[in-house]
C-alpha cells in the first residue's frame, strides 16, 4: 500500500478540489479528531460553515482497538450485526460500553463547542468527513444523526475507505465522494497518509477557531 496523502490537510485540499455535491447552504461536519483538517478545506470550497459531530466507536473488551458499533452526541447506537453476532455480548455489557463512550464524546463536544449549540441543520445541505473510513460505523451514526435533524441533503466526503465500506455507506447518502476506493486487504487508513499523528484537541480547537474567523490553511 502505498501513501497518497502527504497529511491530511493534504487529503482536504484534494477533496475539496474534486467535490461536486450540494452546495446550497452548507455545513461541513467534520468527525473528529482526523475529520476536521479534511472538512475545514471541505468548508472553504463549498462556502460552508464547519464544525464538528462527535462521533465514537463502541469497542469490543477483548479487543479495543476494534469495535462492534459507534455511538452519537444524541445518544443513538448504530451495531455492527456481523460483529455482534460474534462476539456475543450480553446487553447489559452494550448499555455499560454505550454509556461510558457517550460521556467521552459529551466531553469531546464541551472542549470542541465550548458553550456554542450544535449547527442547526434542517434545510441544509449536510457533508460529513472523516480522514477514512474503516467499517464505516461512525459515519452512519453520523449520517443516522445528521438525518433526524431534517436536512436538506446528506453528503459523505472521505479520502479513501474500502470498497464494502463504500458500498455500506454509498445507500444511506444522497451524494458519496470518495477520492480512493481500496479493493486492497489488509486496509489501514493510515497506509494511504505519509504523516497520520495522532491529532490534539488543540490542533481541533485551532481549525475550528480558523474557519470561524476565516483564516487558510
Amino acid at each position: 500500500m502505498q501513501d497518497l496523502y502527504k497529511d491530511r490537510d493534504d487529503a482536504g485540499r484534494k477533496l475539496a478540489g474534486s467535490y461536486r455535491g450540494p452546495q446550497n447552504d452548507v455545513v461541513v461536519l467534520g468527525i473528529p479528531r482526523g475529520g476536521v483538517p479534511v472538512g475545514y478545506h471541505l468548508a472553504a470550497a463549498t462556502g460552508g460553515g464547519l464544525d464538528v459531530v462527535v462521533v465514537r466507536k463502541l469497542p469490543i473488551p477483548s479487543n479495543p482497538e476494534a469495535g462492534f458499533g459507534a455511538v452519537a452526541p444524541d445518544g443513538s447506537i448504530v451495531l455492527n450485526d456481523e460483529m455482534m453476532m460474534r462476539i456475543r455480548l450480553p446487553q447489559e455489557e452494550i448499555e455499560d460500553i454505550a454509556a461510558e463512550v457517550l460521556r467521552e464524546v459529551n466531553r469531546r463536544e464541551r472542549v470542541y463547542r465550548g458553550e456554542r449549540p450544535f449547527p442547526e441543520l434542517a434545510g441544509r445541505d449536510v457533508v460529513i468527513t472523516d480522514d477514512g473510513l474503516a467499517t464505516g460505523y461512525t459515519m452512519i451514526a453520523a449520517i443516522r444523526m445528521a438525518r433526524s435533524q431534517r436536512p436538506a441533503s446528506v453528503s459523505a466526503a472521505v479520502p479513501v475507505s474500502p470498497s464494502d465500506t463504500a458500498d455500506r455507506v454509498r445507500p444511506l447518502v444522497d451524494h458519496f465522494h470518495c477520492l480512493q476506493v481500496s479493493r486492497g486487504y489488509p486496509f489501514a487508513v493510515a497506509g494511504f497518509y505519509r504523516d497520520f499523528h495522532d491529532m490534539s484537541d488543540e490542533e481541533v480547537i485551532a481549525y475550528l477557531d480558523n474557519a470561524r474567523s476565516g483564516v487558510q490553511n
